[in-house]
């Protein structure tokens, strides 16, 4: 075993173990018909999920990749590029919110992250816009003893609400909720990760106990830099705008919704290599080194909206 496994594993055996539940008792007036099911629900809030076993070799590698790559996060656009490319790779998910405590204990604000929903900000919204919804799940993240939380949206405080909806039409109604807090228990951050049914499990809660931490970190980084650099970023947008032309922004967005060189060569009605030039150039002009990560700056200079 190398010592980067060994000192893992060491640390990982400290964490609290995560939990895995069906939420139950909801609240009786929004979803009464969960009512006939609650008492077993509650049944299983209470188990607790065996650690697993520790992380192998290359885990632990993946590991350290990522929490290496959430140091070099400062802005939106990295930010998206990292969760949504190597962040993937420990916990595989269409659509990551992330909630801040606001300057007012009682309020939040929130974002949200896909590469597969075309409107990648409606998430955050929905999950801001029902008054129930965020203090519910983060209620029994609380209550767990701030431990992951893996729910089907069925059964959960989203149930039948709007973001319930929206995670539906994308297939991704899995939920592994995890945060942050302070030393008086106080909520800090709060990341809910929407998965597809099946894909995650005890191991994945485990992973996000360790990863949130940074997480949190990275995202936090990139709200003060951005209030920071505010009159800045506008300024750039613009001389970016100007700089992409009509022919890059309609590649850049179809880029945007996972089509290859040779897809959109073919809706566009133009070779692939030309394709191939055009996103070299856009790499330029944002000075970026993948598309993904051209992605995220198009979306937070608003060269390209979703």
């Amino acid at each position: 075993m190398n010592p980067i496994s060994h000192a893992v594993e060491k640390v990982a055996v400290q964490f609290n173990q995560p939990v895995l539940v069906q939420y139950g008792e909801p609240e009786p007036d929004r979803y009464s018909d969960l009512a006939a099911v609650s008492a077993s629900l509650a049944e299983e809030n209470a188990r607790t999920i065996a650690a697993p076993a520790a992380l192998n070799d290359r885990e632990v590698e993946i590991l350290m990749l990522n929490l290496d790559a959430s140091l070099r996060v400062h802005e939106h656009a990295h930010f998206f590029s990292w969760t949504q490319a190597l962040l993937q790779s420990l916990i595989r998910h269409e659509v990551l919110i992330c909630a801040l405590r606001g300057g007012d204990p009682q309020s939040m604000r929130a974002d949200s992250f896909s590469m597969v929903a075309a409107d990648q900000a409606v998430f955050g919204e929905m999950f801001l816009r029902d008054a129930s919804v965020a203090p519910g799940l983060i209620k029994l993240w609380e209550d767990r003893g701030f431990r992951p939380l893996i729910c089907d949206a069925a059964a959960s405080p989203i149930a039948k609400g709007l973001l319930a909806q929206e995670l539906e039409a994308i297939g991704a109604t899995q939920i592994l909720a995890h945060g942050t807090h302070d030393g008086e228990g106080r909520v800090t951050g709060f990341f809910v990760f929407a998965c597809v049914p099946g894909t995650i499990g005890a191991r994945h809660a485990y992973l996000a106990q360790l990863v949130t931490p940074f997480v949190y970190s990275a995202w936090a980084r990139t709200e003060v830099n951005g209030r920071a650099k505010c009159n800045d970023d506008d300024a750039v947008s613009s001389g970016n705008t100007k700089k992409i032309t009509a022919r890059e922004q309609e590649i850049l967005r179809w880029v945007y919704f996972g089509k290859s060189n040779f897809e959109i060569g073919a809706i566009l009605d133009i070779s692939p290599l030309t394709v191939k030039n055009h996103v070299q150039k856009i790499l330029r002009k944002l000075d970026v080194v993948n598309r993904a990560q051209a992605v995220g700056k198009a979306l937070d200079l608003r060269i390209l909206k979703p």
